[in-house]
């Protein structure tokens, strides 16, 4: 996996943790080995303008994502073709408050929010219900799967 990580924000992020989540979840779902995706870390002015620009919706967001190739989740038997995934936009700021509403740590709120914005890239969405369970549901799956697998390094 080619996976970039650029924090431009002026929060401080674990982007080791960052890497292995997103790392951990494309071999979960089954993404060519040769995919590309870059992550980058934002301030809240900077979000809100790309949220503005590219939303219609006024202030900052937690993330964003950018699909290029509108590349799919592959499978045990058949990979995700290689190619470019695209972008994800996080915004620490917005995250470190979600983080305490939630009552989980900052980290945790963004290796949640790096895993949602993956899935967006690989094409789910949850603007309908049935969309929001499926969704969430893989979501919960990578979370819960990667804890495991980092408990146990």
């Amino acid at each position: 996996m080619s996976i970039d990580i650029n924090n431009e924000s002026v929060i401080s992020v674990d982007e080791t943790a960052l890497l292995r989540l997103s790392t951990f979840a494309l071999d979960y779902l089954h993404v060519h080995p040769d995919a590309e995706l870059a992550i980058v870390l934002v301030d809240e002015g900077a979000m809100e303008q790309l949220h503005l620009q590219w939303m219609d919706e006024p202030g900052p967001t937690d993330v964003l994502s950018f699909p290029m190739d509108e590349l799919r989740p592959g499978t045990e038997e058949a990979m995700t073709p290689a190619g470019l995934l695209g972008d994800i936009v996080l915004c620490p700021q917005v995250a470190i408050g979600q983080a305490e509403t939630a009552g989980h740590s900052t980290l945790d709120e963004l290796l949640l929010l790096t895993t949602h914005g993956i899935l967006h890239l690989l094409g789910f969405d949850h603007a309908e219900p049935d969309e929001e369970k499926e969704m969430f549901g893989i979501q919960g799956e990578i979370l819960a799967a990667f804890a495991l697998a980092e408990r146990r390094k």
